[in-house]
């Protein structure tokens, strides 16, 4: 009987968006397990909270019960091994995506050479979308209701608004 497989893939999520979305669930088809891990994001001045973050994450994924949703905030190394994955899945859209994932592979090679990452790359309809990209738009009062699931739309819409009541 083959052992069960068990998958990582890392990301802010900042917020999470359709190209993400629609990569996840391809990642849910292939592995046993899925474990979508939000970073904390302290190296960015991140739009939503991570326990914001991870609640969209949850509610995007609320139909799909191989994939769990925790957070991390130390090296992935360490959150890997500690949870015991084989894989590390990478979302890459573009060669400069590429080049980034590539080094930080060969990293995380030495650093676990018993994980392998694995690259997945969106569909062409969502290969120009980022979460950078989105919140910019969003705040420049933009429709990216294409980029996003309904419920984390309305949530941007929502922190848009708070954000200009603040101003």
């Amino acid at each position: 009987m083959a052992a069960s497989i068990l998958a990582v893939f890392p990301g802010t999520f900042d917020p999470i968006t359709r190209g993400h979305e629609e990569m996840i669930r391809r990642a849910a088809g292939l592995f046993d397990r899925l474990i979508v891990a939000v970073a904390a994001g302290h190296h960015k001045k991140t739009m939503f909270s991570l326990g914001e973050r991870m609640e969209m994450v949850r509610d995007v994924f609320a139909d799909l019960p191989n994939i769990s949703v925790d957070s991390f905030s130390a090296l992935m190394r360490d959150f890997v091994l500690a949870h015991g994955a084989q894989v590390m899945v990478r979302g890459v859209r573009g060669v400069t995506d590429f080049d980034y994932e590539v080094q930080l592979a060969g990293m995380n090679r030495k650093l676990m050479p018993d994980v392998e990452t694995v690259f997945m790359t969106p569909g062409e309809r969502y290969q120009h979308v980022s979460s950078t990209y989105v919140r910019e738009i969003a705040s420049l009062h933009g429709d990216v209701q294409g980029f996003v699931s309904p419920l984390v739309h309305q949530r941007l819409l929502q922190r848009v608004k708070e954000r200009q009541s603040d101003n």
